[in-house]
């Protein structure tokens, strides 16, 4: 697949032909999921209207985990084929995933609040997200703390699959610890325990965060792309000179 993409020109081709299709999907899901989770669904019987937050809360933890996948594949790639579009990649995906882990973190805290009495604690899901947060963050310092760009790549790289190991901890820790969160209400077994009015507009949330980030991805990673074909291009007079002047 990184093959295929690897040429700009390709990639750039591809992908401007995604990005409306993208754009109009996001925006027609979120409106109508936002509607239809604001003042169609009816409120918990015990949570009351706080209940809605779910779907902020519900799609940004999925995209959190969902593209920290991602970032640990790219990971992956560039280890073992040194792929320079897997390093594109991951640097287009960790700052979106980390403001998605974020977004999940502090919801989290809202909904918290008025469900437990506090705006944190120590519960398994919620620090198992926080640690990988910070594994974003972490990827970041690490990628761009190098005076070359391509210096930071391998090491980010590690310490991206090293966070992996975080990701089933994060999904899984609601069954495997006794925990203040809830378990799982969609993927589970016998199907989701969400009644279908308050479903709906969470698929078309989850559709509509799925789509954004990919769009935003996307757009990192043409930008990104740009910046590596100008600073190319500024290093070629340097050693066109350099040459000449031996």
């Amino acid at each position: 697949m990184f093959d295929f993409f690897a040429n700009p020109s390709r990639f750039v081709r591809i992908t401007n032909r995604l990005l409306l299709p993208l754009v109009i999907i996001s925006s027609v899901c979120a409106l109508i999921g936002l509607y239809l989770g604001l003042f169609v669904s009816p409120a918990d019987y015990q949570q009351g209207d706080t209940v809605r937050i779910i779907y902020i809360h519900v799609p940004a933890a999925w995209l959190a985990l969902f593209g920290y996948v991602g970032l640990g594949l790219c990971g992956l790639f560039y280890i073992v084929w040194r792929h320079p579009l897997a390093d594109v990649a991951a640097r287009a995906i960790a700052p979106v995933g980390a403001l998605f882990a974020f977004l999940t973190l502090l919801t989290g805290s809202l909904w918290g609040k008025p469900m437990w009495g506090a705006w944190w604690v120590w519960d398994a899901r919620l620090t198992s997200m926080l640690i990988l947060f910070f594994f974003y963050l972490g990827f970041m310092a690490v990628a761009n703390g190098f005076d070359r760009a391509e210096r930071g790549s391998r090491p980010a790289a590690l310490l991206a699959l090293v966070g992996l190991i975080n990701v089933p901890i994060v999904k899984f820790s609601v069954d495997w610890w006794n925990t203040l969160h809830q378990p799982a209400s969609l993927l589970r077994n016998g199907g989701p325990a969400i009644d279908e009015s308050m479903l709906t507009p969470l698929i078309l949330m989850l559709v509509a965060a799925h789509a954004y980030f990919t769009i935003v991805v996307i757009l990192r990673m043409r930008a990104l792309l740009t910046e590596r074909r100008a600073a190319a291009l500024m290093l070629r007079p340097e050693k066109t000179t350099s040459r000449g002047l031996t």
